[in-house]
C-alpha cells in the first residue's frame, strides 16, 4: 500500500480552499491531477513546522515548496502534463518563471507591505490560524520576509526606495496579467480543455488577489477587468473545489469535510 500524502498548508476564505498562494498551487495541482492528498490545515492548536508552509509529508520523506512538491507527485505518477508537448512544457517553465518575476512581488506586496490591506485584512486573519504567543511574532516576520523577498529581487539599481519598486511592481505585475489574459484567450485553461501546472500556478497566484476582500485594491481592480481571468478562477473553484459562496465554508469536490482535515468556523 503506498504511503499516505498529507499537505499541511494554511487554510481558506472568502470562498477559497486556501488564501496562501503557495499553497493552494499545490492543492489545485492534485486536484488535477487525482493525487489523493490528505489536507491538513493550520490553525490555532496545530503544533507541526511552519517553516516552508506547505509541507507534503510521507512515512518516508517530507517536501517543502510548491516546484519540489509538484516534481514529488510527478514520480509517484500523479502528473497533470503528460498530454503536453516539448513546446507545451517549455511554454510552462516561461510563464511560471515570468509568474514569479513579475506577478509575485505584487501578490506579496498586496498581502503583506501594503499597510492598510496588512493591518486590517492580512495580519489578523494570518494571526487568527495560530497560537499564542506565536500569532503576535509569525505575521510580523512573515511580512518582513515578503518585503526582503520584494527588495532582493527588484530593488536593483535604480530603484533603490520602497516608493520606486513599489511603481515598478505594480507596473510590472498588470503587464503579466495583460498577457495571462491574451494568452487564455477564450480556453478554459491555458493548453486546452485539461488543466495542467501552469493552470495550477496561475490559479494559485490569481485566485487570493481576485477574491480577498482588501482596502487597497490597486491590482486588484485590474485583475477584475480581464473577464476571461475571472472566469478561469471562478471556473476552478466550482469544478474542482465546489466552494460555497459564504466565507470560510469549503467543500471540496466528493470528499468529506473530514477527509480533507479541514474545520468550519
Amino acid at each position: 500500500m503506498a504511503a499516505p500524502l498529507e499537505l499541511s498548508c494554511w487554510g481558506g476564505g472568502w470562498g477559497l480552499p486556501s488564501v496562501h498562494s503557495e499553497s493552494l498551487v499545490v492543492m489545485a495541482y492534485a486536484k488535477f491531477c487525482g493525487a489523493p492528498l490528505k489536507v491538513n490545515v493550520i490553525d490555532n492548536t496545530w503544533r507541526g513546522s511552519r517553516g516552508d508552509v506547505p509541507i507534503l509529508t510521507t512515512e518516508d520523506n517530507m517536501v517543502s515548496q510548491p516546484a519540489k512538491i509538484l516534481n514529488f507527485l510527478r514520480k509517484q505518477k500523479y502528473n497533470a502534463d503528460y498530454e503536453l508537448s516539448a513546446k507545451q512544457g517549455a511554454d510552462t517553465l516561461a510563464y511560471i518563471a515570468l509568474l514569479e518575476e513579475k506577478l509575485l512581488p505584487a501578490v506579496l506586496h498586496t498581502f503583506w507591505v501594503e499597510s492598510d490591506n496588512y493591518f486590517t485584512v492580512t495580519k489578523p486573519w494570518f494571526a487568527s490560524q495560530i497560537p499564542f504567543p506565536l500569532s503576535l511574532i509569525l505575521p510580523g516576520r512573515m511580512s518582513k520576509g515578503a518585503l526582503n523577498r520584494i527588495l532582493l529581487t527588484r530593488g536593483q539599481p535604480p530603484l533603490y526606495h520602497l516608493r520606486e519598486v513599489e511603481a515598478q511592481i505594480y507596473r510590472d505585475a498588470k503587464e503579466c496579467l495583460n498577457l495571462l489574459s491574451n494568452r487564455l484567450g477564450t480556453s478554459q485553461f491555458f493548453f486546452g480543455d485539461t488543466p495542467s501546472t501552469l493552470d495550477a500556478y496561475v490559479f494559485g497566484f490569481l485566485a487570493p488577489l481576485y477574491k480577498v476582500r482588501f482596502p487597497k485594491v490597486q491590482l486588484q481592480e485590474h485583475l477584475k477587468q480581464l473577464s476571461n481571468l475571472c472566469r478561469f478562477c471562478d471556473d476552478i473553484l466550482s469544478s474542482y473545489f465546489r466552494l460555497s459562496l459564504g466565507e470560510g465554508t469549503c467543500y471540496l469536490g466528493c470528499a468529506s469535510l473530514r477527509e480533507w482535515g479541514l474545520v468550519l468556523k
